[in-house]
Order: structure tokens, then C-alpha cells, then sequence
């Protein structure tokens, strides 16, 4: 399923999400908040609870797990214990979403560069790539690559410099609304990627370009390029 909000213009590059859009993440993620909650003698949140809030990284499953937010009391301290559970297993049952190594592949074969634009920090996005197959990516720009992260359209822009390309002719592909907003505002095509977490949001009312059920949904555009 492929659904539209106006033609799309062929790109000359497709930049994506990590979390929620190439890679199903939220095993690992999870596991890392629960380690938390199980050390203090609580139970863990299930699993269900957790994944839509993937995205959001620590503030969207400490606050799932804890009901707490930045800025609250212990919200720093159980953020960095987090990172440290993180860290020493993030790619434990990681791994790329279903058809998303066909979708890469396909794009070298037709020469469209790929890039990724996460907010994940470097620390862990530099760590993570490589385990799960990624390293191929013609750019990758993390949360803190940039003085901004994604609503602001400037880690898109930083990735579009990198790759030599106007921002408008690029697309971005994510799981969440920050993504589209960000493309958005970098002047991108946008793609949401409904196979993700999404939030507690429904795809549809994100204003994305186009709404993809499966990345190989993307392949149906390929025609278009050649």
C-alpha cells in the first residue's frame, strides 16, 4: 500500500530513520529501560507499552517506564543508567525490518545514494550501524551531529551538504512526526514509514508526501527513475 499527498518528483537520494524506519530496534531498547525497573525491584512495562515509544529513545521509554520526563527528579539518573544498560546490549535482537535490505540494494542498483539521519547520539549510532548491516550508508548524521536535532530540519540539510545534493532532492523516510516535520521544513519530500512505531499518532495525519504500509512499497516508485 502506497498512498499519496501529491506527486512525488524522482530523487536523487533517499535519507531514512534508524530506530522505527531501517532497523526494528525496540527489542533491545526496551530490555535496557526494563533492566532499570527490574534492578529497583519493579516490574517490568510490557513490551506493547514500550515499542510505540521506541522512537523517542530514552524520554519516550523512561517515560513509559517511570511516568517521568526531563526535567524531573531522577530523570537525568535513570537516563544515564539507561544509555549504560543500552550500550552493553543494543544489538542483541536488533536487526533491519523486513525487506529493507532489498529496498538498499536496489538503490545502489539504480545509483540513488542513501543516507541515514537519526536522533540517536553518535556514541551509539556509530556502535550500532556496523552490527546490523548499515555501514554502507553514503552519510550518517546523529542527534548531536548538529547543534539541532530532528523537528529542526538541520541535521537534513548537514546530510544533503555530505552527499553534494540539494535539499529538494532528497526524500526522507521515518517512523515518527518529528521526521516529517523535519523534512518538511528542510524542503524534502517526505515518506512516512508506517511499518515503525509511529507514536501514539496515526500516519495518516502527519502531512507526510507519501504513506508506506512495507519499505518495498518504496519499489513501486522505481519505474519512475529510469
Amino acid at each position: 500500500m502506497m498512498k499519496f499527498a501529491m506527486p512525488l518528483t524522482p530523487p536523487r537520494a533517499i535519507l531514512f530513520d534508524l530506530d522505527g524506519t531501517l532497523a526494528d530496534t525496540a527489542p533491545d531498547l526496551a530490555a535496557a529501560v526494563n533492566q532499570l525497573q527490574i534492578a529497583r525491584g519493579l516490574a517490568p512495562t510490557p513490551y506493547a507499552q514500550l515499542r510505540p515509544v521506541a522512537s523517542a529513545g530514552a524520554r519516550g521509554l523512561i517515560g513509559a517506564a517511570f511516568g517521568i520526563q526531563p526535567g524531573d527528579e531522577d530523570y537525568e539518573n535513570l537516563r544515564i543508567a539507561f544509555l549504560d544498560n543500552y550500550v552493553a546490549a543494543l544489538a542483541v535482537k536488533s536487526h533491519l525490518f523486513d525487506g529493507i535490505a532489498v529496498l538498499l540494494g536496489t538503490l545502489r542498483e539504480y545509483g540513488v545514494p542513501w543516507g541515514i539521519v537519526t536522533n540517536k547520539a553518535a556514541r551509539l549510532t556509530d556502535l550500532l550501524v556496523p552490527q546490523i548491516g548499515l555501514q554502507d550508508a553514503g552519510c550518517v548524521i546523529s542527534g548531536d551531529t548538529t547543534p539541532h536535532s530532528k523537528p529542526h530540519p538541520a541535521p537534513l540539510l548537514e546530510a544533503a551538504r555530505r552527499l553534494a545534493l540539494a535539499p529538494q532532492d532528497c526524500w526522507y523516510v521515518g517512523d515518527d512526526l518529528r521526521d516529517i516535520q523535519a523534512g518538511r521544513a528542510a524542503n524534502m519530500q517526505t515518506v512516512a514509514a508506517a511499518w515503525g512505531y509511529c507514536g501514539h499518532a496515526e500516519p495518516a495525519s502527519w502531512g507526510a508526501d507519501a504513506l508506506t504500509a512495507k519499505p518495498l512499497d518504496l519499489l513501486d516508485l522505481i519505474p519512475a527513475w529510469t
